[in-house]
């Protein structure tokens, strides 16, 4: 019997998560990308093909945990503050909304982020 990586059903998801949600300049797209070394967020205008900011554990100097993506969340929303965007479609890319990746939203919320 052949198994599937859990890798390919994540990446499954995602394409069927997206043919449905896209991001534009008055509504951009957070995207979340998550690995075993870092925690990564974009926020995508999908019309022109552009990251309009990013933010990952790096750049907020953190470690790779659920305390660290919150502080990413934060600190995109943040940024995204600066370029004066309030509102925008989340993306969990196929992650399962729980651990990181629903820290990393609140984050973001708690900055001011809606979605």
């Amino acid at each position: 019997m052949n198994t599937i990586s859990q890798n390919k059903l994540r990446l499954h998801r995602k394409r069927r998560v997206r043919a449905k949600i896209s991001g534009s300049a008055s509504v951009p797209r957070l995207n979340v990308f998550r690995s075993l070394l870092s925690m990564k967020a974009q926020v995508i205008d999908d019309i022109v093909g552009k990251t309009i900011v990013a933010a990952d554990t790096k750049a907020a100097k953190v470690k790779n945990d659920v305390a660290g993506a919150k502080a990413v969340g934060v600190l995109i929303a943040k940024k995204c503050a600066e370029q004066k965007i309030t509102k925008v479609v989340f993306d969990r890319a196929g992650y399962r909304y729980h651990g990181k990746v629903k820290a990393l939203a609140e984050g973001a919320r708690e900055g001011g982020l809606v979605f």
